[in-house]
């Protein structure tokens, strides 16, 4: 509808007395956009309390990480039974990014948050009483429900309070924050698993969660006042606002005090997924992050003692350095992203290459077991998958309006943990399946075996995402030729 800025209050003809109907500022051509988040202490602030549980959630996640050969002996169950643990956890994840994805959307961040932490603690708490499968098994799915409802909400809160230019340094940012939170389930949670036990460690860090439920509740701000919600990008413009339609001789008006209409939940997933950037995101993140993935998770630490002879301290201290080659990577890519959305396709095809040569490296080294030199070099690879993974966010963020943000990003995080629970859960089946029945541990070469299962999902996500490029630079080149 066009709104004429010359015009007065027009009168409309109805019996009796006379009303008008009052026009809208005038906007002109070109209506004033919204003012930019503001960013400054305020949003630092904002984010540091909603990152809190997001490196709580790692904690939580990483938890089985350094207590996978203590949940086995536990539970009586072999590496298939051990996988289930992290692959359940993993599905549900991934299951609830688009429900979460929603919920923020039409919620907003804060109550998500929320609920997402009290899921943890609650899910967490009861894996530290469970002393046999099934019910060790329900609660890390109710700690993975949990654990979904924090990462993209975090991202969601940084985008209402920073500058656009600052969300790819603010994903990796939080990105970091969540290694911060594998760190201390390396160095502090393992410690604490063989000094303390099973029961004090699990119920300490669930316990955690009721501070951090708390820092939410009192102190939380998800937007600043004039992009709260109804305000700031999101709000419609007057050339957006419904249209009340004519009745009788009465002109159409704008119903100038009625909220825009809200997308029905199928249209918003389905708008969301037809968007290629949002598909070239879920594959970015799928291919990039499911290798180090699954190898903190749970793969890494039987990896290195079983089927490379290390001890627990010896293991203890290259996932330790793989934390930290997260971390590095994350301050490098985030400036570079900030810098240039160029650098998007290049950091992803990169890290996919060294991941992929350095694995073939390691797996066809000759002999029992490659040097502890070429194992360094290569977790100091598989720390960049993280950080790159969050280029698959940066793309759905980038191509998507700021109404379905959530929903786009749930989709795009789907995919990183769709691809770790294939590779755990694949990796766990080759390995019974190259041991004899009933061992009690897998060698070295059963684990060379079982690790060549990941070139499977890195070449089929290779493949989608040079398709998905083209696509999406087709799509871009339309309205350009048009």
């Amino acid at each position: 509808m066009s709104v004429d800025p010359a015009s007065t209050a027009r009168p409309l003809s109805v019996p009796g007395p006379r009303i008008t109907a009052p026009n809208p500022p005038a906007a002109g051509p070109n209506p004033p956009a919204a003012a930019a988040p503001p960013g400054g202490r305020a949003a630092w602030a904002a984010w540091s309390i909603g990152v809190s549980a997001y490196f709580l959630a790692v904690i939580h996640r990483t938890s089985l990480g350094v207590a996978g050969l203590d949940a086995a002996e536990r539970f009586g169950i072999g590496a298939s039974a051990l996988s289930t643990f992290s692959i359940l956890q993993v599905l549900v994840y991934a299951a609830m990014q688009i429900p979460v994805g929603l919920l923020i959307d039409r919620h907003g961040p804060r109550k998500v948050l929320l609920t997402g932490v009290l899921l943890l603690s609650a899910g967490q708490l009861a894996f530290a009483f469970s002393s046999s499968f099934a019910p060790a098994l329900a609660s890390r799915a109710v700690l993975g429900c949990g654990d979904a409802m924090t990462f993209i909400a975090v991202l969601r809160i940084a985008a209402r309070w920073f500058p656009a230019a600052k969300n790819p340094l603010v994903a990796q940012l939080t990105g970091l924050a969540g290694m911060g939170g594998n760190l201390v389930t390396t160095v502090v949670l393992a410690q604490a698993l063989h000094s303390e036990g099973w029961q004090a460690t699990f119920t300490t860090t669930a316990l955690l969660g009721i501070g951090v439920a708390a820092l939410l509740a009192l102190f939380l701000r998800e937007a600043p006042p004039a992009t709260g919600p109804g305000a700031g990008p999101a709000a419609a413009t007057v050339a957006e606002l419904p249209v009340v339609p004519a009745v009788a001789d009465l002109p159409a008006v704008p119903a100038a005090g009625l909220p825009a209409p809200r997308p029905s939940v199928r249209s918003q997933i389905r708008d969301s997924w037809q968007e290629p950037g949002t598909r070239l995101g879920l594959w970015v993140h799928f291919t990039t992050q499911f290798p180090g993935n699954a190898f903190g998770l749970l793969w890494g630490l039987p990896y290195l003692v079983e089927g490379q002879g290390m001890t627990r301290g010896q293991a203890g201290g290259l996932l330790t350095l793989l934390v930290f080659s997260n971390m590095a990577f994350g301050l490098l890519f985030g400036r570079l992203l900030s810098r240039t959305t160029k650098a998007r396709m290049p950091i992803t095809l990169s890290v996919i290459a060294v991941t992929g040569a350095g694995w073939a490296v390691a797996l066809a080294w000759p002999g029992a077991h490659p040097p502890a030199g070429l194992l360094v070099v290569l977790i100091l690879l598989m720390g960049s998958n993280g950080p790159a993974s969050l280029v698959g966010l940066d793309y759905a963020r980038a191509h998507n309006p700021v109404g379905r943000l959530g929903t786009a990003s749930g989709i795009a995080n789907m995919g990183g943990f769709i691809g770790t629970m294939i590779t755990l859960f694949g990796i766990g089946v080759l390995l019974d399946a190259l041991s004899p029945a009933g061992a009690g541990s897998y060698s070295a070469d059963a684990y060379r075996w079982a690790f060549c299962w990941m070139y499977v999902p890195l070449a089929a996500g290779t493949l989608m995402i040079l398709r998905l490029r083209r696509k999406l630079a087709a799509a871009q080149a339309r309205p350009a030729a048009g």
